[in-house]
């Protein structure tokens, strides 16, 4: 029998970036093949000392019957624990001073599932006719996002400022000047560090863009999925900001703990209201794990200590690396520019002049065993799809381990290298 889908399930049951994203992840985790490098998912690392550390309070939970009955056998409200979102509050309030309680906080089913309930509640066909859009200040952003629609077209992005630094080195910045607001705008969206080129918005940047949010009365969202305090993959200085006009998401999962499928929205009351209804829904409930296992470490500061002393500097570390064996790999020949390493799990490689398009490439590493992210998918919104950058990029994680790794940037570089020599010729 051949089904025919509606517009919703168009837009979300067939092929999309994140789909296949997640499909490579899943298949070469499964297949169990020492052979293949995945250098594409945003699959944590396995770090020692904090996996020690999850089996630990898992272990304290197992000991307690009680607790195990409650975590597992009932559901919570449909915004989450009451105690762990006044957990959350109290950390936020203790942290950086914010006026937050509770009723400012809701748990999702991670924050994949909370981008879509507020994308979709905040922009989109309207009762009245009208459309509305999400603005996008500055692209490549989150490929998470792209397909998450489920009536229109719900983006606007701008291009960004690219300041070339040195030889092989570049940074992005807002282009203030190109930004449009008007009635159209339903919210502005970020990712801070962006994923998938690392780079951290400024501060004076971010203030720029709340002030802009709060002069025509629409939100500033704000993903923390790598950002400050947890898990704190962040390698440049910024300050978590938040007021009531800005909506701030946070995950467990880049701690450590994608398993738990757990969100963190902190928001005006009316929006975790809606945020909460929608929850009941869609999921009646949230996964109660995540939180039961979280808590103690929130209202003691363990989450910020095990943040900033050991996944911080872990990720750091393996950046720096990282660049330097791609780098190393790479022929200085090759017109390539290496985003600079601000936080996030990626590096973010730009070939100026690729003789194929990023999603050939793609390809042609698949069939060589190494998964990465053509650069196209992170580039939605955009008004032209025939900017020659938005097929030029490469998203390379770098949270497997460090044989892996190596391996799979000198496969990756020497099919690089092969092109522009080719292309030389």
């Amino acid at each position: 029998m051949k089904h025919s889908l509606s517009t919703f399930g168009n837009r979300l049951a067939l092929d999309s970036g994140i789909g296949e994203l997640m499909q490579d992840l899943g298949e070469t985790l499964a297949s169990g093949d020492e052979n293949l490098c995945m250098l594409g998912g945003g699959q944590p690392a396995h770090i020692p000392e904090v996996d020690r550390r999850w089996l630990a309070r898992f272990q304290e939970l197992a000991d307690d019957p009680r607790r195990v009955a409650s975590v597992l056998g009932d559901y919570q409200p449909p915004g989450g624990d009451a105690g762990f979102r006044d957990s959350v509050a109290k950390l936020f309030e203790r942290e950086f001073g914010w006026p937050i309680t509770a009723e400012n906080v809701c748990i999702t089913a991670g924050g994949q599932t909370a981008f879509f309930l507020l994308l979709n509640a905040l922009a989109g066909k309207f009762d009245d006719g009208t459309e509305r859009k999400v603005l996008l200040p500055i692209v490549p952003e989150y490929i998470g996002y792209a397909d998450l629609a489920t009536s229109s077209d719900l983006y606007r992005a701008v291009h960004p400022l690219i300041e070339k630094i040195g030889d092989h080195e570049f940074k992005y910045a807002i282009d203030f000047d190109a930004l449009e607001i008007d009635d159209s705008i339903a919210a502005i969206c970020l990712s801070r560090p962006t994923n998938p080129s690392s780079n951290v918005v400024s501060d004076a940047e971010l203030e720029h863009l709340a002030q802009l949010a709060e002069e025509n009365d629409i939100p500033l969202i704000v993903d923390n999925a790598y950002g400050d305090p947890f898990p704190g993959v962040i390698f440049t200085d910024s300050t978590p900001v938040w007021r009531p006009s800005m909506v701030l998401t946070y995950s467990l999962s880049k701690l450590g703990l994608p398993g738990t499928r757990t969100g963190i929205v902190i928001a005006s009351e009316e929006m975790i209201q809606w945020i909460a209804s929608m929850n009941a829904i869609s999921s009646l409930a949230n996964n109660n794990v995540g939180q039961a296992m979280i808590r103690p470490m929130i209202d003691s500061g363990e989450i910020i200590s095990i943040s900033h002393e050991v996944i911080r500097p872990f990720y750091e570390t393996r950046s720096r690396h990282a660049h330097d064996w791609l780098v190393e790999a790479l022929d200085d020949s090759v017109p390539y520019r290496i985003h600079r390493s601000e936080g996030a799990f990626f590096l973010w490689l730009w070939l100026e002049g690729l003789p194929i398009s990023s999603a050939e490439l793609y390809q042609r590493l698949k069939k060589r065993g190494v998964m990465v992210i053509s650069g196209h998918y992170f580039f939605f919104g955009l008004p032209d799809d025939d900017w020659p950058h938005r097929n030029e990029c490469l998203r390379i994680s770098f949270t497997t381990s460090e044989h892996v790794l190596r391996r799979g940037i000198k496969i990756l570089a020497d099919e690089i290298n092969q092109l522009f020599a080719q292309q030389a010729t």
